[in-house]
């Protein structure tokens, strides 16, 4: 099995426009992503999967800065895109990261990569129901389930957003990887909002530098000893703000 993770970034946002390309600690949103996935363990290659046109030039110009190839494909149609991406660079395993998640847990990544292929299904995630940290999704799911979802999906909401045909599907074999314990879900680390980007910009100036700070517990132990800095984005997402599973940089 050859497995790779896609990650899928835009420079548009109605929400907070050019917010993979803000910086955090000195380095952009997307660096502290790319970074992160080519570390999760079991994978074999990574690339970011970037929308035709200029207005995404600066985009795909920071992910090769970053060492990451780039796959160029449809704007709105991001299933397509991702399942061209997987096509061109022969993944039969697609792990799924979105690039306003600059604290993904290599480690949390590779456990439900583990998942995926151990248990030999069609598609893993760790929200489904979701009990990480928002911020620390990921799944994985197979080409060839990739490739049926684009033959058979019509759904405008299913092309956008990758992957609900699949989790929906009765045939699909599907794990989730939750939580021991309490759901953390209240936690939100991806970004959205102008709050995210201060809670993001304020737990970078406290993280260890390196993989010392890429362990999800790491943040955890931050905000548990300092509540007032999750209080800066705690509590539900604003009112038209995507989910997880989604198309994050929409």
């Amino acid at each position: 099995m050859t497995a790779g993770v896609i990650v899928q970034a835009r420079i548009a946002s109605t929400r907070l426009p050019g917010k993979v390309l803000m910086p955090l600690a000195g380095r952009s949103v997307l660096a502290w992503v790319l970074e992160r996935c080519r570390a999760i363990p079991g994978i074999d290659g990574v690339c970011c999967a970037v929308p035709e046109g200029v207005g995404d030039d600066d985009v795909a110009f920071e992910a090769r800065r970053c060492g990451v190839p780039v796959f160029r494909g449809a704007h709105h149609d991001v299933l397509y895109r991702h399942y061209r991406a997987a096509s061109a660079f022969g993944f039969d395993a697609v792990m799924r990261v979105t690039s306003d998640c600059p604290l993904i847990d290599p480690w949390l990544c590779g456990q439900v990569l583990a998942i995926f292929a151990q248990a030999n299904v069609d598609y893993a995630s760790n929200n489904l129901p979701p009990s990480w940290p928002h911020g620390l999704d990921c799944e994985a799911v197979s080409f060839d389930w990739l490739a049926r979802a684009v033959r058979e999906a019509e759904a405008p909401e299913d092309r956008e957003h990758v992957t609900p045909y699949i989790r929906r599907h009765p045939r699909a074999r599907r794990r989730n990887l939750t939580r021991p314990g309490a759901s953390a879900y209240h936690h939100r680390w991806t970004l959205d909002t102008r709050r995210d980007l201060r809670f993001l910009q304020e737990m970078a100036e406290r993280l260890p530098e390196g993989p010392a700070g890429w362990d999800h517990r790491v943040p955890l132990a931050i905000v548990d000893a300092e509540p007032a800095l999750a209080a800066i984005n705690i509590g539900p997402a604003p009112m038209g703000v995507a989910p997880a599973s989604t198309e994050v940089t929409k």
